[in-house]
């Protein structure tokens, strides 16, 4: 099924059900108020919601109306965790050669991981407000993943059970404050600013054979100003899948029901594929001819994300944002 949430009815939204089509869309009354109270008690809730979501397909459930993507907030307009991680080998390995470093052994065997910005996520059709150009304004085209409740010191197996939603995040970053703060040794605050979710999160069966070892298997397509940026295979050069993600988060501590887990910018070892943030590409182009040529986004650039299934339909909508200044 596929889930989403209104502007409307406080900070959390109001839940609805989504066809799969992502045409029309069916409040969930007298189910769950919010998707985060949906998952708070998700053995319970999610047989009642798929049920309406059988209606919904079928044509039969009451009240339904039009999807208006720009009156979408995030699914979950905030969560109690977002952890990144940085799955795709290829960009940490490119991103180091370029300044000189090597890849320490470690990263091949423990994944990076770092606690991401949860208490509140803008819409898929929200614009990135950033203070300053000089920032190094960069999108991240990601996938993520939502838990139910996950025990502290789960196995990659047992975490696999815990997967009850997969969605598209755009993990801004803002390039020009990094290495300031990672030289500080103690991780990001000022250079990671709030991201944007999907329009809508799947449980796993949607995907069909393209979701296998916890991992997605369709290319991230994404745009920049409306010109193809890159459609980078998230199934390949995965290095850790959502599983062991989870499972590395949760060695220490439980996961609380409505977990964001995130693979990191999705980045292939064959770079025709192009690229899922500007920083890779910046890279890529460093490697090549010595210096980047492609700029980082300036205010009132647009950019899409968005997979589709083979069949070339959206799984999950696409985001689709501008870039502009904070009002004075």
């Amino acid at each position: 099924m596929k889930l989403g949430s209104l502007k409307e009815g406080g900070r959390d939204g109001t839940l609805i059900v989504v066809s799969r089509d992502l045409t029309r869309a069916v409040r969930a009354n007298g189910i769950a108020t919010t998707l985060q109270a949906a998952l708070d008690d998700w053995s319970n809730i999610a047989p009642r919601l798929n049920a309406l979501y059988v209606e919904l397909n079928d044509g039969k459930a009451f009240d339904a109306f039009a999807v208006d993507f720009s009156k979408f907030a995030a699914p979950l307009p905030r969560a109690y965790e977002f952890v990144d991680g940085s799955a795709y080998l290829p960009h940490v390995e490119r991103v180091r050669r370029a300044r000189g470093a090597e890849v320490p052994e470690s990263f091949y065997t423990d994944p990076l991981m770092y606690q991401a910005v949860s208490a509140g996520f803008i819409g898929p059709r929200d614009a990135v407000v950033v203070v300053s150009e000089d920032y190094g304004i960069d999108l991240e085209a990601e996938v993520v993943v939502v838990t139910d409740d996950v025990p502290m010191a789960v196995t990659p197996a047992q975490a696999a059970e815990h997967i009850q939603l997969i969605g598209l995040v755009n993990d801004v970053s803002l390039r020009g404050l990094i290495p300031a703060e990672l030289l500080k040794g103690f991780g990001f605050v000022q250079s990671k600013p709030r991201s944007a979710l999907s329009p809508v999160l799947v449980t796993p069966d949607e995907l069909g054979d393209a979701w296998q070892g916890e991992k997605v298997h369709l290319p991230m397509r994404t745009w920049i100003n409306g010109k193809w940026f890159g459609a980078a295979e998230c199934g390949v050069d995965m290095q850790f899948s959502f599983a062991e993600l989870i499972a590395h988060a949760a060695k220490t501590r439980p996961l609380t029901a409505g977990t964001i887990v995130g693979s990191g910018t999705i980045a292939n070892e064959d770079t025709s594929t192009g690229a899922s943030c500007l920083a890779e590409q910046r890279v890529v182009e460093t490697l090549r001819d010595g210096q980047p040529s492609t700029p980082f986004l300036k205010f009132g650039d647009s950019l899409r994300i968005e997979i589709t299934d083979r069949d070339g339909a959206s799984i999950f909508g696409a985001i689709e944002q501008s870039i502009a200044p904070l009002a004075k």
